[in-house]
């Protein structure tokens, strides 16, 4: 109930700061249950998604988000749960079993599950190799695998930043997968990395994202130690699995908002150009003013 509510309340503040457009959405799953696994490049990403589709959305987070203390503790709690947020205890030797558990028993209530394969957020708007995780889940569930790829929230909150832009975001379904033809082999690892992998080279058809084959995790330690991501050449697999690169037309807002677009991005280059309208061209008082740029 709550989860309909923040929807209801909040959905069109956010439709309104980030026009989200959509496209495959008829891939997704009028009911039973089904495993949305998205690239991962922004916060925002958890909250923009469930808007492109009627069906509710959970996403597995850590239970800090639940156990803070004093008004801001619960005001996350709160806001976290109601935009379909479970918490899970990521402590400890288990952690990852007590995701799975999670995720296994939201599927088993034929519930629609996002996950992020990566496991954390693109370091640097690239594509990452995916936790075997989310094989596992679709594997011993039996449910089938949506592909998603989020489109530009990565520049409307770029890492590091806690509050957004309003820019467009856009959200793209791909078909669904099934694994079917695995069942009983959810402990074989060579297994689980083969079915993770079609999986990120599904997601990287739809985004067109550059592929590097190591853990956005391992990717941001070395960024943290001052040691460059491509150290040891994990930038050379091309695409997941030793697949060949997809080409891909980049996904762009839909036609009929091509031409609001195209204005917003040369407001926005004059801006930054300085050839924009001079002082004594612009507007008097009380008129419309041309936006501000942004820059980060």
């Amino acid at each position: 109930m709550f989860y309909w509510l923040m929807k209801m309340i909040v959905g069109p503040v956010l439709r309104l700061a980030f026009r989200p457009w959509s496209r495959g959405t008829h891939h997704v799953p009028q009911q039973g249950p089904a495993i949305l696994a998205s690239n991962h490049l922004a916060v925002i990403d958890s909250f923009v998604l469930p808007l492109t589709v009627p069906r509710k959305v959970q996403f597995l987070g850590k239970s800090d988000y639940f156990t803070g203390s004093g008004l801001k503790g619960r005001l996350t709690a709160g806001f976290m749960k109601g935009v379909g947020t479970v918490p899970v205890d990521r402590s400890g030797g288990r952690a990852s079993e007590a995701a799975l558990r999670t995720g296994l028993r939201l599927l088993g209530e034929d519930e629609l599950l996002g996950i992020y394969p990566e496991g954390t957020r693109s370091p640097d708007g690239r594509l990452y190799r995916g936790k075997t995780g989310v094989a596992r889940l679709a594997l011993e569930s039996g449910a089938p695998v949506i592909p998603v790829a989020m489109i530009g929230s990565d520049v409307a909150q770029p890492l590091g930043k806690t509050m957004p832009r309003p820019k467009r975001i856009g959200v793209v379904y791909g078909e669904p997968l099934d694994f079917s033809r695995y069942k009983g082999m959810e402990e074989d690892r060579f297994i689980l990395r083969s079915v993770t992998d079609e999986i990120t080279y599904a997601i990287m058809s739809l985004s067109g994202q550059e592929y590097v084959d190591i853990y956005a995790a391992t990717a941001k330690a070395r960024l943290a130690q001052g040691v460059p991501i491509e150290a040891d050449g994990a930038t050379t697999a091309g695409a997941p699995g030793g697949r060949p690169i997809p080409d891909v037309v980049l996904p762009e807002p839909p036609a009929e908002d091509a031409d609001e677009d195209e204005d917003e991005r040369a407001t926005e280059a004059d801006a930054e150009s300085g050839t924009g309208p001079a002082d004594d061209d612009r507007p008097a008082d009380g008129g419309p003013q041309p936006p501000p740029s942004s820059v980060d």
